[in-house]
């Protein structure tokens, strides 16, 4: 799957410190073999390099529960 800038998404990677929370993708880049990698922005962070088989697409019921 890929993403597009603004997208919500959940970041699944054991290894951040971000770890199955939800963000915004800021940035799209492509590799030099053809591959996107995301810059994904956190309340409390950024993290960037990632590949798109580390995120899934957010439910947009998150952002309306209040």
């Amino acid at each position: 799957m890929s993403f597009e800038k603004d997208d919500k998404v959940v970041l699944t990677d054991k290894h951040s410190e971000f770890d199955g929370e939800t963000g915004t993708i800021t940035q799209v880049m492509e590799s030099m073999f053809g591959e996107a990698t995301y810059t994904v922005s956190f309340d409390e962070g950024q993290e960037v390099g990632i590949s798109a088989d580390q995120l899934e697409a957010a439910d947009d019921d998150e952002d309306d529960e209040e």
